[in-house]
């Protein structure tokens, strides 16, 4: 299943719209909470760094039985050193987002953090994507799911 938001930029109404609906969908799959908290997570810090510093974007789900991945893509301004990016604490954010309780410098180390797998590839004046993977269950290796289905009757 995959589905597809557009994340307005400067809302912060609405920012966090898309990561509530893909919470809800993973709720009603039956998936693990602590694993939907993971991904909600994840996904709300995404969707507010677009609001703050891209003007918006667009976020994709793709879920599998197996697992999640998030995408979210944007036309900003793009990062110009990731790694200072990536340090709990740094940020760009103007003193305005800062007042709003926004802008703590938390949003990418939390994405990474409740991720299994995480990337981000970002181009000065281009824009920013960050793809987040997240697993449902550690899966049994292939050969031990074979051998449970022999042994059933």
């Amino acid at each position: 299943m995959r589905y597809r938001y557009l994340v307005p930029g400067d809302d912060f109404s609405m920012a966090g719209k898309a990561s509530a609906e893909v919470k809800r969908i993973l709720g009603q799959l039956g998936i693990d909470p602590a694993i939907v908290k993971r991904v909600s997570v994840a996904m709300y810090e995404a969707e507010i760094n677009m609001a703050i510093h891209a003007g918006g974007g667009v976020a994709e789900a793709d879920i599998s039985p197996e697992r999640i991945v998030v995408t979210m893509a944007d036309e900003g301004p793009g990062i110009s050193d990731i790694d200072l990016a990536m340090t709990e604490g740094y940020s760009t954010a103007p003193e305005w987002i800062r007042e709003l309780g926004f802008g703590a410098g938390m949003g990418l180390p939390n994405m990474k953090r409740n991720a299994d797998e995480f990337g981000i590839e970002s181009e000065v004046g281009r824009g920013t994507k960050v793809t987040m993977l997240v697993r449902f269950a550690a899966a049994a290796p292939a050969a031990a799911q074979g051998a449970e289905r022999e042994a059933s009757p």
